[in-house]
């Protein structure tokens, strides 16, 4: 059975502000550099026989960073699409739409929860599939707490009960046989 790493891009300037990016293509902050770099002390890539990133320049950054100098792209690890709560933050969307979470609320111009589901799903099962011991995707925050509850069977409204700092390791994995979470934001 496949361990699989995630690994959250490191820090930029709209991560650190709270601002939700998705297609908007920012690179690391100075901070994101540290972090992404310091990856290379705790992952080896000769552990990884499946190594997957993001599209996105943040994410194919961290990678590279962290020692993972030709990670194949899957377009499916991209970050939740917000539409048009692109560069918002959740308190201005709040001002709009008391009460609203990513997790429980539409997003007007962008993904539903559906979709992305959908997406990361067939990132889940690539990685079920693929026979190696150990597989790796650099991706987003929102991405990667959707494909660990997909990983996990769990309802992706939950998503706000596993907050992922900016340059974690989390590991999925199994206990006996049951799909698990062996670490988070490591």
């Amino acid at each position: 059975m496949t361990e699989l790493y995630l690994v959250r891009h490191g820090e930029t300037a709209w991560s650190r502000s709270g601002q939700h990016t998705s297609v908007t293509d920012l690179d690391l902050t100075e901070h994101g550099v540290e972090e992404a770099s310091r990856l290379r002390e705790r992952l080896d890539p000769s552990d990884f026989g499946l190594v997957l990133t993001s599209p996105r320049l943040r994410a194919r950054r961290t990678a590279e960073l962290a020692g993972f100098e030709q990670p194949e792209v899957d377009e499916n690890l991209a970050e939740w699409f917000y539409g048009d709560y692109e560069g918002m933050t959740s308190n201005q969307i709040r001002e709009q739409v008391p009460g609203w979470r990513i997790w429980t609320h539409p997003i007007p111009g962008g993904e539903t929860r559906t979709q992305v589901i959908d997406r990361l799903t067939k990132v889940v099962q690539r990685v079920q599939d693929s026979g190696v011991d150990r597989a790796i995707c650099f991706s987003h925050g929102h991405a990667s707490r959707v494909l660990a509850l997909c990983w996990l069977g769990i309802d992706v409204a939950r998503g706000q009960s596993f907050p992922l700092q900016t340059g974690a390791v989390c590991v999925l994995g199994y206990e006996k046989e049951s799909p698990a979470i062996v670490r988070w934001n490591a």
